[in-house]
């Protein structure tokens, strides 16, 4: 299946916002923009309204940009899956919804809204998280902020990446990562003090992103956005979830792996998470809706203990064990970890008995903090398991 050019800012014809906001920084930065649809509305009603009536005029949801103020909690943890080993990965809240256009993304399921929402308020801050970062010194903190978006999708543009990067860096214990699928990077290339900033990519089979991940960035392109990441000095993470099988999946994933440690210095990367798909109950139903023909939710699945369905555990294990060799042919530095599972698939492919979500979190702050001092790696607690290996 040929792959598509990668969506951008240029994708967007029609920006909506309240008149009060014309004048906040990032608003204006969109606004500004040539060749847009601009409309202004008075207040969150109005603005719904005129989205419905874009909605009715055909305009489609991932054309429309709503810059609106984010008036929750701006800083949250990751919430999980129950009985499944989280990381404790902490979440920075700056949008809803994605440019791109994911089959298996989580967003069809948990997002029923029309149009890409970019917060503006009024410049996002790691202000809530400064009494954890400087209550706990010696404790390693993970932030990111593409749970609900693309960390760098439109960054470019709103310029928020710049400003987090310059606020992370006054905490040697926090590592903050932009997760992206995109190859949207060259903004960010020369600011000088980066601190721990890790940039993030998904990473795909080329199959795969062609099938499933219609509008992001090709292989190559998020591999070459690394390459130019690491050579600029910041630290990388690459996420191989979800894993998708089809006949020849686990050959092709690790050559993947061959393919970006010959580009990417094994050294400049901090981790690499793996998962393979999964979905909850509903997901099915709604995703057959939007993609009419899709082949993902007719794989052999079986619900797992958090109720959502997976393959088999055998095949699970056997992907993650061969990507795991292939990542270590190459280097024992990047902590290897799993995404959502159980501690008896932990066990399996690295033989390590996590009894809880904050030991898997203790283990990987230990391993970033020694890497990052220049010590040796070795944690004899895993023997010749996976993450500090």
């Amino acid at each position: 299946m040929r792959q598509l050019s990668m969506r951008t800012i240029d994708d967007i014809r029609v920006i909506l916002y309240n008149r009060g906001d014309r004048d906040n920084p990032i608003a204006r930065r969109f606004i500004g923009l040539p060749g847009r649809e601009l409309v202004e509305c008075d207040g969150d009603e109005e603005m719904e309204s005129a989205a419905e009536s874009l909605r009715k005029r055909g305009v489609a949801s991932k054309e429309v940009l709503l810059l609106k103020p984010f008036l929750g909690r701006m800083y949250q943890k990751c919430p999980g899956s129950q009985e499944m080993i989280c990381c404790n990965y902490r979440l920075v809240n700056i949008g809803f919804n994605c440019l791109f256009n994911c089959t298996y993304c989580f967003l069809n399921y948990y997002l029923n809204s029309y149009g890409i929402v970019q917060f503006i308020t009024p410049v996002p801050s790691l202000a809530e998280l400064k009494g954890e970062l400087t209550a706990e010194p010696d404790k390693v903190f993970r932030v990111g902020t593409g749970e609900f978006t693309d960390s760098l999708m439109l960054d470019e543009i709103s310029g928020i990446g710049k400003t987090l990067i310059a606020e992370a860096a006054q905490y040697p214990n926090l590592f903050l990562e932009f997760k992206t699928k995109s190859d949207t990077i060259r903004h960010l290339l020369g600011i000088r003090d980066k601190g721990n900033t890790v940039l993030a990519w998904t990473l795909n089979t080329e199959r795969n992103i062609a099938q499933y991940e219609a509008g992001s960035a090709s292989l190559d392109n998020r591999i070459r956005a690394a390459a130019a990441a690491a050579g600029a000095g910041y630290l990388t993470a690459f996420h191989f979830d979800p894993m998708i099988e089809y006949e020849g999946w686990i050959r092709d994933y690790c050559e993947i792996i061959d393919v970006l440690f010959r580009a990417v210095e094994p050294a400049r990367v901090a981790w690499i998470s793996m998962g393979c798909f999964r979905y909850s109950r509903g997901f099915r139903e709604i995703v057959r809706d939007a993609f009419p023909g899709e082949r993902l939710t007719v794989a052999e699945m079986f619900p797992g203990q958090d109720g959502k369905f997976r393959y088999l555990k055998s095949k699970r294990v056997n992907a993650y064990r061969a990507l795991l060799g292939r990542i270590r042919h190459y280097s024992e530095k990047p902590f290897v970890y799993l995404c959502m599972e159980s501690a008896s698939v932990w066990d399996a492919v690295f033989g390590i008995e996590y009894r809880s979500s904050e030991e898997l979190e203790l283990d990987m702050g230990e391993h970033l903090k020694k890497l990052f001092s220049g010590q040796c790696i070795v944690h004899d607690k895993i023997g010749t398991g996976g993450g500090s290996q």
